[in-house]
């Protein structure tokens, strides 16, 4: 029965009367002329009440493994028998592939708020330049179709009138729902992609103003750069403070330990009782020691410097931020086709099934 389905189903299209249907389709060809300029300026004006937008990459590829950072450092540590361990078989703390997924946190997104972004003003009707935070800018500035200004002025008419907002301080744990909007903008203007196998970094920055585009394209790349250096040290910097901190103690021990040593000499140095003696061999005694631990201190605080500047990982940037020229949308040619296209679509099924021809297409009877 299956070696037999080809044939039936040829059997059945040639039962199909396209002659008919191309006559039906004439037939209803004014009907073609209504809806296709109606799609069209729907289309147009769908379109044409979209605002530009405009698209910046930055691409960049981070340091993948750190056996040749820092050798110098490493190498000065070395000569004082400490060794950084690890080095040549460490990896990163964090991989690129979790690259977007630090974007798309909530401590990476709000720490753009801050950023101070500047709209140009028309130079030629005498209009400043205007300098605002990036949250400010999101919130404030950003054009809308107009069916979104009518929706938002229909629901205030149903809601009672509220006060000014306060500006809230950023507190991550519990953002206000505008802050959470904005940060949900965020997340729709700034994509990262990583490329899995060069782990190449993409950074796409989307905007309707051109300039502010760029001024965030790079931005997000250094945020990104500081967001990654920050997490691949905290370790080792917390050990650095540690070393620093010991490093001071033991310092201020030797001094104590060499003054005092000096002034005990300085004041008996002709007397020659055996008391004083000891006493200034214990004095010398005490100052070698503390010496000792101070020079043994500042090793481990050189190596923990190097260490440091082994996990700071490197950036190499291939594509920098530039201002775009050409918009990347709205696309609205494209657009409009679609629209007349399913316009068409829709019309053809219509008049088939008014005319009675679809049962035949669908191989019913």
């Amino acid at each position: 029965r299956s070696t037999l389905f080809p044939y039936t189903t040829l059997f059945r299209s040639a039962s199909i009367d396209f002659g008919k249907i191309f006559k039906d389709l004439l037939r209803h060809k004014r009907l073609y002329f209504i809806v296709l300029p109606v799609a069209f300026v729907l289309a147009a004006i769908y379109s044409l009440s979209l605002p530009n937008y405009y698209t910046c990459k930055v691409t960049l590829v981070p340091e993948m493994g750190g056996s040749k950072s820092g050798g110098s450092l490493a190498g000065l540590a070395s000569s004082f028998g400490i060794s950084l361990g690890g080095s040549s078989s460490g990896g990163d703390a964090i991989g690129p592939m979790l690259y977007p997924d630090l974007m798309n946190s909530t401590d990476f997104k709000t720490s753009l708020f801050p950023i101070p972004v500047t709209i140009e003003g028309d130079k030629d009707k005498g209009e400043p330049d205007r300098t605002m935070s990036y949250y400010d800018y999101l919130a404030k500035e950003q054009k809308a179709p107009w069916w979104g200004s009518a929706k938002k002025a229909l629901f205030s008419i149903f809601k009672s009138a509220a006060p000014e907002p306060v500006e809230v301080p950023v507190d991550n744990f519990r953002l206000t729902p505008q802050q959470a909007g904005i940060a949900g903008a965020i997340n729709s203007k700034v994509v990262c992609d990583v490329d899995k196998k060069t782990n190449v970094i993409t950074i796409n920055v989307t905007d309707q103003d051109p300039v502010i585009c760029a001024t965030m394209a790079d931005s997000v790349k250094t945020r990104l750069q500081k967001f990654i250096t920050d997490y691949r040290t905290s370790k080792v910097r917390v050990d650095l403070e540690f070393n620093e901190k010991l490093y001071a103690e033991t310092k201020a021990r030797y001094d104590r330990a060499r003054r005092l040593y000096a002034e005990f000499s300085d004041a008996n140095q002709d007397i020659i009782l055996e008391s004083v003696r000891q006493r200034q061999t214990e004095l010398e005694n005490d100052m070698q020691l503390q010496y000792n631990a101070f020079t043994q201190v500042a090793a481990q605080l050189l190596a923990a410097k190097a260490k440091v500047q082994q996990e700071t990982p490197a950036f190499t940037t291939l594509q920098s931020a530039t201002v775009p020229v050409l918009k990347a949308g709205p696309k609205r040619a494209q657009m409009c086709l679609i629209f007349l296209f399913l316009a068409f679509l829709g019309t053809t099924a219509w008049i088939l099934y008014k005319e009675d021809d679809l049962k035949p297409l669908l191989g019913l009877s």
